[in-house]
């Protein structure tokens, strides 16, 4: 059964009713669901099915940040729907998604434990990372959060963070790791290769034309990997092949927009509309301006050759 998803306390009332099921919850934004967020994720679900409760995800749209610090805010890793998809993958029931703004971020924290965790939601039992603020200010944190449950009626889990390579996993992390190009380091921490999401849309023709034929990707996903070629694999029409990327402006071509550029192999449709995802599995090099059209078809074909040689390795099998 699909996960149920829910835009305000009157939605979730409305849908479960009076006699709705308690539920064990947790809150965050989730922003690039990894897998320490999976980890939660799935602890939340196990629990409510021992209990006969809902398991549930309280998050928040827009990110925070956007209200509260919009000129540091950063970069998200994934579109809203994204992140709800990743929460039904971790069989969640049901997603409150609280509209984010001024009035919210003025509630206490004491109130928005009332209005959501005990009048809504009915919560048993809450799942947070030990960092967890929330209220006007953060005032809020884990020891007012226990001590509030003690008054509720509510027990508090802490979940401690996730470590890779020495790195805490967080959506900081991932991101820094893309815009470094590092994007096998995100994938370890986000449990599947970074994916960018969205629509195939026109190019200018000039790739096709004079050096070898890609489809573009246009996405709404704000964080990218850093500019150049990678190794990728593309899921058009439910069928995934493997590919070469191009993220940059095409400084060959002297041109100043970013795009986002993949030649598939095994592929010959034209296509200009439709679905599109590209799987980031290994940077190959930097994008840099060649003498012409012709170098730099040579320098692609370079580029296909080493993926194909990556992607005949047996761990390529296991992305």
């Amino acid at each position: 059964m699909a996960i149920a998803i829910l835009n305000s306390s009157a939605e979730w009332v409305g849908r479960f009713g009076n006699a709705r099921k308690p539920t064990a919850v947790t809150i965050g934004n989730f922003d690039g669901v990894h897998i320490g967020h999976r980890k939660i994720l799935w602890e939340v679900a196990e629990l409510a099915r021992s209990a006969n409760a809902m398991s549930a995800v309280l998050t928040f749209y827009p990110h925070p940040s956007r209200i509260l610090r919009p000129e540091t805010a950063p970069g998200l890793l994934q579109t809203l729907p994204q992140r709800l998809a990743e929460f039904d993958r971790a069989c969640i029931d049901a997603a409150l998604v609280l509209n984010f703004d001024d009035e919210l971020a003025k509630e206490s924290a004491e109130t928005f434990v009332q209005s959501y965790l005990v009048n809504v939601l009915r919560t048993r039992t809450v799942f947070v990372g030990a960092n967890f603020r929330f209220g006007h200010k953060q005032a809020g944190d884990v020891t007012l959060l226990t001590h509030l449950g003690r008054k509720n009626g509510f027990d508090v889990q802490i979940i401690e963070p996730l470590a890779l390579d020495g790195v805490v996993v967080s959506s900081s992390a991932i991101r820094l790791a893309l815009r470094e190009g590092r994007v096998e380091q995100a994938a370890r921490m986000l449990g599947h290769p970074f994916t960018l999401e969205g629509a195939v849309q026109s190019g200018t023709g000039l790739g096709r034309k004079l050096v070898v034929p890609t489809l573009n990707l246009a996405t709404q996903q704000e964080t990218l990997p850093q500019n150049g070629v990678y190794a990728t694999e593309v899921v058009i029409g439910g069928r995934t092949y493997q590919a070469v990327t191009n993220v940059g402006v095409r400084p060959t071509f002297d041109g100043q927009k970013l795009a986002i550029e993949s030649h598939l192999f095994d592929f010959s449709r034209d296509l200009t509309s439709g679905a599109m995802a590209v799987k980031f599995l290994t940077r190959l090099r930097d994008e840099r301006k060649f003498s012409g059209p012709g170098a730099l078809r040579d320098q692609i074909l370079k580029d296909i050759d080493q993926a194909k040689v990556l992607f005949a390795r047996p761990q390529a099998a296991n992305h």
